[in-house]
């Protein structure tokens, strides 16, 4: 007979000798009250109320806790812990799925179960023990808070240890700087069990000769449309194959994609929605891969010219930031041989480097012949000396 005995939130249901904790809630150790003295509406997980309801579920052989907490009161959360642990050591199952969150109290509670599955959105928050302060503390009184504060840590790593494995160094650690971990991360780090995934995707292949179709080990024996896609097994694979050794008196044979489809109709809409399903994520992907390829374009785009920026995002060679880059650079190169190149010819045309540095001058030495330098040194200075001896003239 399924009893509940509290609604709401927070609720203890029994059914034969099993039993489901909804925790959704803060976890007190008293139901808070307003400024009138009235206990305060809201989702809370009470010590007293808990340990109340607890007292019902004896005899259950398995407890299954739901879990939807930001936590609250570090020695609730220890106490509750512990008086689970007690039925665990007595025989009891204990379960913990959490539905969303598992933070800080709630997380040691969620520790206190030997399984924990985990949503891949869900959070699992650990962190070292914090309190307000209200009036004036000297030295001696502050120290002996930390000095507690320091103990709840400890027993709250003595409960991630048992359920991780981690070390006591690496739980203190990740609680020093609040550590938030997905449901991955959260099996991962050993804190949870088993991910709460969609079903599994079909494991789907044909024979080489596509007269056989393989899901998920089990044989039909139908000719395989070419509309879809489906991996081949090799015939040494269908030997291993247990389900392809059976044998095919009592399978349906199909011929087309119509007789499949009305000889399994389940099999085909399956096969269809595992086709449109790749399809939509290759496509997904596709879209994010071109979003990132234009961000990082935009990212540099004030570098380089308009004109290439907008032919790297939407030119017929459409490229990557890194081969915008690339173009730029050769771009530039480009320029500057062609700058060189028009600056040459140009001087070649104006004839600038017939023209001496001194007026009157022949030809630079440098575009002479050794012999004709030689000459010229040798005219040079008899031009200084006054010019050849000419005869019946004084030296």
């Amino acid at each position: 007979m399924r009893r509940q005995i509290k609604s709401g939130a927070y609720a203890m249901e029994r059914q034969g000798d099993s039993a489901e904790i909804t925790m959704y809630g803060q976890v007190v150790r008293e139901r808070p009250r307003n400024w009138q003295g009235e206990p305060e509406q809201g989702d809370f997980i009470v010590q007293n109320e808990f340990l109340q309801d607890l007292q019902e579920l004896a005899g259950v052989k398995k407890i299954t806790l739901r879990m939807h907490s930001v936590g609250g009161d570090a020695l609730v959360g220890l106490l509750i812990h512990n008086r689970l642990r007690e039925l665990a050591r007595q025989g009891v199952e204990l379960r913990c799925i959490v539905d969303e969150a598992a933070m800080s109290a709630a997380s040691v509670i969620m520790c206190a179960c030997d399984e924990v599955l985990i949503n891949p959105c869900s959070l699992v928050m650990v962190h070292k023990c914090w309190g307000w302060l209200w009036g004036g503390f000297n030295a001696d009184e502050l120290r002996e808070i930390a000095a507690e504060y320091e103990a709840h840590d400890k027993a709250a790593v003595a409960a991630y240890q048992r359920k991780s494995g981690l070390s006591a160094e690496e739980i203190i650690g990740m609680m020093r700087d609040t550590t938030y971990l997905t449901g991955e991360e959260a099996i991962e780090k050993g804190f949870a069990d088993k991910l709460l995934e969609e079903a599994k995707p079909l494991q789907i292949a044909a024979s080489a000769d596509r007269k056989r179709l393989f899901v998920n080990g089990r044989a039909f024996s139908a000719q395989v449309p070419a509309a879809f896609n489906i991996p081949v097994f090799e015939p040494e694979q269908m030997k291993q194959t247990e389900r392809g050794q059976e044998k095919m008196a009592n399978e349906k044979t199909v011929g087309n994609l119509a007789e499949l489809r009305a000889a399994y109709p389940e099999l085909v809409a399956e096969l269809e929605k595992s086709v449109l399903a790749q399809a939509g994520q290759s496509d997904g992907k596709a879209a994010e891969a071109e979003r990132q390829r234009l961000k990082q374009i935009d990212e540099v785009a004030s570098l380089f010219e308009p004109e290439l920026v907008q032919a790297a995002k939407y030119g017929e060679q459409a490229c990557t930031a890194q081969e915008l880059a690339y173009r730029a650079a050769q771009a530039a190169a480009e320029k500057r041989q062609s700058f060189l190149r028009n600056w040459q010819g140009d001087f070649r045309q104006s004839g600038a480097e017939q023209v001496n540095a001194l007026p009157g001058a022949g030809p630079e030495p440098e575009t002479l012949e050794p012999e004709q330098r030689m000459a010229q040194a040798r005219a040079e200075v008899k031009a200084l000396l006054g010019g050849e001896k000419q005869p019946g003239k004084g030296a």
